[in-house]
């Protein structure tokens, strides 16, 4: 079995090149442009056990509000096309991930409906080159276009590196468990029948 998405995404503002394996696990390969989120974006792939190629430039010379967004919008758009019909999936994802004083819950539902809860709060404006008000834009674009329910809860931490780490961290588990296919089980895993 191999599922693949790809998407290429361009607009006044950015340009990205994506594409996502779920089968293989080769971790985060190309750049988003946005040091911290390269550094986030490997954690993701490597703790979901997929590839994940891209090549991102935006106006970051404005901020990087335009190409955070757009990335977990073609994020989302890419897990949907590799997941397609969502025959024999798990569905279902959940991962608590201690980073030495944080502790994160991601609880995830492939269900066809896009929703974002996120309760956590990041103390400083920037971490590196990344703006932290960033983080929620990002998983909400993500769940959205991936038409997943999506719940990040920060149960406890102070150190905002270690914070967004977990949340990273904890999503990559909790959508590697949801993603999990059976190919011999092609029972879509809904009474409605559809995800």
């Amino acid at each position: 079995m191999t599922r693949v998405g790809s998407i290429g995404r361009k607009t006044n503002e950015t340009s990205i090149e994506l594409k996502w394996y779920l089968e293989d696990k080769k971790g985060f390969i190309g750049t988003t442009g946005i040091g911290f989120l390269d550094h986030m974006m490997t954690l993701f792939a490597k703790h979901s056990g997929t590839t994940i190629e891209c090549d991102g430039k935006g106006d970051l010379e404005v901020d990087t509000h335009h190409l955070v967004e757009d990335l977990g919008i073609c994020l989302g758009l890419c897990l949907l096309e590799a997941l397609g019909d969502k025959k024999g999936i798990e569905r279902y994802g959940a991962f608590t991930c201690p980073m030495d004083e944080t502790l994160t819950q991601v609880n995830i539902d492939l269900s066809g409906r896009g929703y974002y809860v996120g309760n956590f709060e990041l103390k400083r404006e920037k971490l590196g080159d990344f703006e932290t008000e960033m983080l929620w834009e990002f998983l909400y674009a993500f769940a959205i276009n991936g038409k997943m329910n999506l719940h990040v809860n920060v149960l406890y931490g102070m150190n905002d590196h270690h914070i967004a780490e977990s949340i990273f961290k904890a999503l990559g588990r909790a959508l590697k468990e949801a993603v999990k296919a059976d190919e011999n089980n092609d029972e879509i895993p809904s009474t409605k029948g559809v995800l």
